[in-house]
């Protein structure tokens, strides 16, 4: 069934318009024409199976295939659509007309079942006796799978989804991430929880079918998709998803958990839904940055947890969401310490006690601590110890480019500013793309801003190091190696260690995924000013 949709939409999109034999064949195709576009149409809505239907349609081992709805909201100039919010909550609509089934299972359209036994267990925390009635929805971790065996772009953090995340559900904080959830209908619809009259019976799903046609559900459905349904309702504000946010998943799921639902976070063995990861540096960074630029946005707003959760949840919860509401102001510390303590070296600046002094102690042990305890995490999550090194270079390479434009584009917003524009270039997935990907070759291959950010802080690392290894160590001998600029010298040291496939993209690559010369210029010229800046 998916080759043959496939096959027509292919067709249709290389003649510029729809056979009549299709058209013949698939009733939704009439509503079609030459005057629609993707952004000005209709509402359609078309019920392609019919799981009411006595005769029913069967898959190859004998099993009847339920109901399956094909749904198109309207579109109109002048109208805000909301994005996913505004899809999901037409939906939501939809479906209550058809069906009002108890329990939503929200995918991306990009991800596919990998266990059957995912909606059963998710069941299994609805029907709880003793809790079941209070859970609003039941999240599994995103997963991938075209993830590499070092995780190239740390796409899939397992310490992240196994420790953290499992962390944050003892909180009651577990985040909706727009994917991979199973909601309660009701915790979608605005209401509070209450334990009066909370269960779920099977005459909860409407009998459709003995009450009206395909047809007129079809044309039922319609109104709930248009446009202007919306208009002076609660929908977006406290119905649905919340509207106003790149991140409407996030601030959705808090609100629900304000009016007193709980969700449960669940990470089994077997992954339950698979996606596909980005497999370029460029589309990673962007994604990243419209997340934290979204997530910013929240705690700026009427749904900072410290304010839409104060009594309503546990300080904790509020205290964990903000660990991702506060990814765009963690820029600033990274850039100031990836750029300062380079730039006071290049000046004989000290800014660490010296190794053989006690001072230095509570700077080793942290820096230890930190890193000891990063790579067990990952590795009892079973990561690896590449994969975990690769998780340290796109830590730092989102948190001073992807998180530093954020911070910069909420500024802007706030400030009534035009914002930074990234355009991602349109590139095939060719044979030499997915070999680099899988032989986890980063894949740069633009001039992005983001890039000359990556490869000055490299630059600049670099330089400082020679200088300082030159001057410190060999022309001052042991002194040198334990003075005042060790510290520096160890901080220069691990950033450059962390960019080496950024100095094989500057200087060796000559692939389409390389760095282009344009970025390296305009690198080193920014270098050579950053080393003009006085440093006392």
């Amino acid at each position: 069934m998916y080759e043959d949709m496939k096959s027509r939409i292919d067709s249709s999109v290389a003649n510029g318009f729809i056979t009549d034999e299709i058209k013949d064949k698939h009733k939704g195709f009439l509503e079609w024409n030459s005057n629609i576009t993707k952004n000005d149409h209709h509402s359609i809505v078309q019920i392609l199976i019919n799981g009411w239907d006595p005769q029913g349609i069967f898959d190859a081992d004998g099993n009847r295939l339920p109901t399956l709805v094909y749904l198109s909201r309207e579109k109109r100039r002048g109208w805000q659509h909301n994005f996913k919010a505004g899809s999901m909550n037409a939906l939501i609509r939809v479906s209550s007309e058809i069906t009002n089934a108890p329990i939503i299972l929200n995918l991306d359209c990009d991800m596919y079942s990998n266990d059957p036994d995912a909606i059963r267990d998710a069941l299994c925390f609805f029907l709880d006796e003793n809790q079941g009635q209070q859970i609003s929805y039941v999240q599994y971790p995103q997963r991938f799978s075209n993830i590499t065996k070092n995780d190239i772009y740390a796409n899939e953090p397992r310490a992240t989804f196994q420790i953290e995340l499992a962390g944050l559900d003892g909180f009651g904080a577990t985040l909706y991430i727009g994917t991979g959830c199973f909601h309660r209908r009701e915790s979608l619809s605005g209401k509070k929880f209450s334990y009066e009259d909370r269960t779920i019976e099977s005459n909860s799903v409407r009998e459709t079918k003995k009450i009206r046609s395909v047809e007129e559900l079809e044309l039922a459905s319609k109104i709930l998709a248009n446009c202007s349904y919306e208009k002076d309702t609660l929908w977006g504000k406290e119905m649905g998803l919340v509207y106003g946010y790149p991140v409407e998943d996030i601030v959705t799921g808090l609100t629900i958990q304000c009016r007193g639902w709980k969700p449960v976070y669940y990470n089994p063995t077997k992954h339950a839904f698979l996606g596909i990861a980005p497999t370029t540096l460029d589309v990673a960074l962007v994604q990243f940055k419209r997340w934290s630029e979204g997530l910013f946005q929240i705690f700026f707003s009427e749904h900072c947890p410290f304010i839409h959760g104060c009594g309503k949840i546990k300080l904790g919860a509020q205290m964990g969401y903000c660990i991702y509401l506060l990814w765009a102001p963690f820029s600033l510390p990274i850039l100031a310490y990836v750029f300062v303590p380079a730039l006071c070296l290049l000046h004989d600046v000290p800014l660490f006690p010296k190794v053989s002094s006690l001072w230095f102690v509570p700077f080793a042990y942290v820096f230890a601590a930190r890193t000891v305890c990063s790579l067990i995490e990952d590795l009892i999550s079973g990561s690896t110890v590449k994969g975990w090194w690769n998780l340290q270079r796109m830590w730092l390479i989102r948190r001073t480019t992807s998180y530093f434009f954020a911070l910069i584009d909420t500024i802007y917003k706030k400030l009534g500013l035009s914002e930074t524009s990234f355009v991602l270039t349109g590139k095939v997935s060719d044979e030499d793309l997915r070999t680099r990907y899988e032989d986890e070759i980063i894949e740069f291959g633009s001039s992005s801003v983001m890039y000359v950010i990556i490869a000055t802080i490299a630059i600049v690392n670099l330089l400082s190091l020679v200088y300082g290894v030159f001057k410190n160590v060999i022309f001052s001998g042991f002194n040198g190696l334990i003075g005042v600029f060790t510290g520096q010298m160890i901080v220069c040291g691990i950033i450059v260690s962390l960019n080496l496939p950024v100095y094989e993209a500057l200087l060796m690559r000559r692939d389409k995924g390389s760095i282009p010369s344009s970025v390296l210029v305009k690198s080193l010229v920014i270098t050579s000013l950053a080393c003009l800046i006085p440093m006392y």
